[in-house]
């Protein structure tokens, strides 16, 4: 384990989640997936540090992240990032979750209220692509908007059922993927529907 991934368990274990929900604050601190409203969910805990461990963030990282949510995973990002664009396409959370973070004193983040399908052309390409919300297949926009030597995480898979994949674009734009693990997440809406 390299010291990146150190800090970022220790800044993650020191993560207030309930700062990050309006109900249900109790049930922050349980390692579950909990309701946020709009059809919705913030994502068990566990799940948030695997998925940001296995993105392999450094200091200089611009990272796309599709799906605000509640902005907890875009708390996470930017704070082991130089900068996150996060785009979330139900105004409601993307207000509250910029609003959250701004009082948190974040400065590197950059918020989008649109479809996460079509990722952010004008600032792209990332080094690292977050996926927070599941997709039958790879969305080719993200992919376009991957730099060479880029990691995107996304859960793959129907609404059931996802694989979470690890997408790794190499330096001549040849395109892996790695398995990670079952998961369940809401289904990514726009671009194609």
């Amino acid at each position: 384990m390299h010291d990146q991934e150190k800090d970022i368990i220790r800044y993650f274990e020191q993560m207030d989640r309930s700062y990050f929900i309006d109900e249900n604050k109790e049930l922050a601190s349980l390692d579950q997936a909990l309701s946020i409203g709009y059809g919705q969910t913030i994502s068990q805990p566990t799940l948030v540090l695997k998925m940001t461990l296995e993105l392999d963030l450094f200091p200089e990282s611009r990272v796309l992240e599709v799906g605000t949510g509640s902005g907890f995973q875009t708390a996470l990002l930017a704070a082991f990032s130089e900068s996150v664009y996060t785009v979330e396409r139900i105004g409601a959370l993307h207000e509250r979750a910029k609003e959250r973070l701004k009082e948190a004193e974040f400065t590197n983040i950059h918020f989008k209220h649109g479809d996460g399908n079509l990722g952010w052309k004008e600032n792209a390409p990332f080094d690292r692509i977050m996926v927070t919300a599941a997709a039958p297949d790879i969305p080719e926009q993200l992919l376009g908007q991957l730099k060479n030597g880029g990691k995107m995480i996304i859960p793959i898979g129907n609404p059931h059922s996802q694989d979470l994949t690890l997408i790794e674009k190499g330096e001549t734009g040849e395109i892996t993927s790695t398995f990670i693990m079952p998961v369940v997440f809401v289904g990514l809406v726009g671009g194609e529907d």
